[in-house]
């Protein structure tokens, strides 16, 4: 017997053909794609906890800035022109500065780091260049800093207000943090060793 096929059961093969052919295509479109999400979910991972990182290295500064104007008499030697340069508060005795001067009445911008005057703080578990950390991440680009700058005499009229000016890096010099707060220190008040 001859196999003889319809002229209509062909065409139905090559719809048949086709059609697989498109529906292998959109497939293959829609793997493509799912895989390259992968990478961007990635990267965007990376840069939200590259960004995290900046941010607790700013608010760690600013918390010892914080604590450094409530220790001995550092409120009591009072504002001064602060000159360009770098402190590290690090050293025994921690040093420190309270500006006469905002950053920005001193001329920097507070988004553009590092700063004129600044004093650098790196908490004992951080890794910066030239200091290795002790909790085994990654280390950060460079030591945070702070700025303290004389409020004049607080709104409630108890204290003295002081803001204070922070910035830190994550893994990378494009990844930065700035963060900033206004302190009261009253009169009569002495650090029992809350912080």
């Amino acid at each position: 017997m001859n196999a003889h096929t319809s002229p209509r059961a062909a065409v139905q093969r090559g719809v048949a053909l086709i059609s697989s052919l498109l529906l292998l295509l959109i497939i293959t479109i829609l793997a493509l794609s799912m895989f390259r999400s992968f990478g961007t979910q990635e990267r965007i991972a990376g840069n939200l906890r590259e960004k995290d990182r900046a941010l607790h290295a700013a608010v760690s500064a600013q918390q010892y800035g914080e604590w450094w104007l409530t220790q001995g008499s550092n409120t009591a030697a009072g504002a001064v022109a602060c000159a360009l340069g770098t402190l590290s508060a690090n050293l025994n005795p921690p040093q420190g500065q309270i500006c006469l001067q905002t950053p920005r009445q001193a001329g920097w911008s507070v988004t553009t780091v590092p700063w004129g005057t600044q004093v650098q703080y790196v908490p004992p578990t951080m890794g910066v260049p030239g200091l290795a950390g002790t909790n085994g991440d990654p280390p950060y680009f460079a030591a945070p800093a702070f700025y303290i700058a004389d409020r004049g005499v607080a709104g409630d009229g108890a204290g003295e207000a002081y803001q204070i000016d922070a910035y830190g890096y994550g893994s990378a010099a494009g990844t930065v943090a700035v963060v900033e707060s206004t302190y009261e220190v009253a009169q009569g008040v002495v650090n029992r060793g809350g912080l």
